[in-house]
């Protein structure tokens, strides 16, 4: 069946990831936090975070604010939203893509409604997708089924005409299993020509 959507994952093809291990980790070290207390403050926290169940500020509070700090707020939310970094050619490709004209374009991504809305504006996204189909927003998260059964409804989409790209191949097999067409992202120089592969063709540009 000939694709009609267009799935791009934000944080590891489009851009850095928001807050994963590499971002907290440069965190811990910048500001001095207890590793293995930040650790688990957050891993008791996240997925709350991630589906939109509590705030960044409810979270900064459980995970870094719980005690006396020489830094403030501020400080520490600038420094997390300073870690995202866009793919300037993943992101020229996924443009190319949205100018065919033949495709809706939907993001799928894990995030927190605060990195996710900072991310959007930054990668400079909202002019070429339709909608951002995000855990913050969903109430629910990647890799689990109703993830993808929501994000499919609500583009009112059918699996085997749509196309998911992300980096991590648990997000793929959920999609998979579902019907969806979906491409394991490594890099965007392999990009073109897995899209190509799906049918979807672009010139050496990315246009």
């Amino acid at each position: 069946m000939d694709i009609t959507h267009v799935f791009f994952d934000i944080g590891g093809v489009l851009g850095t990831n928001g807050w994963d291990r590499e971002q907290r980790a440069r965190a811990i070290e910048r500001f001095g936090l207890d590793k293995s207390d930040f650790q688990y403050r957050h891993e008791t926290t996240v997925g709350a975070l991630e589906e939109g169940r509590i705030t960044l500020d409810e979270y900064l509070d459980l995970t870094v604010f719980c005690s006396p700090r020489e830094f403030s707020r501020d400080d520490f939310r600038n420094f997390m939203f300073a870690q995202s970094h866009a793919d300037s050619e993943a992101i020229t490709i996924a443009r190319a893509v949205a100018e065919l004209g033949r495709y809706r374009m939907m993001t799928l991504n894990n995030e927190s409604a605060e990195l996710n809305a900072h991310r959007i504006a930054v990668f400079g996204l909202g002019d070429m997708f339709d909608a951002f189909l995000s855990s913050c927003w969903l109430r629910v998260s990647k890799p689990t089924r109703m993830f993808y059964d929501l994000a499919l409804s609500i583009a009112h989409a059918n699996p085997s005409a749509s196309l998911f790209i992300d980096d991590r191949e648990q997000n793929l097999t959920p999609a998979k299993a579902l019907g969806m067409q979906v491409i394991h992202f490594t890099s965007a120089d392999l990009l073109r020509g897995q899209l190509a592969a799906a049918g979807i063709k672009l010139n050496s540009e990315g246009t």
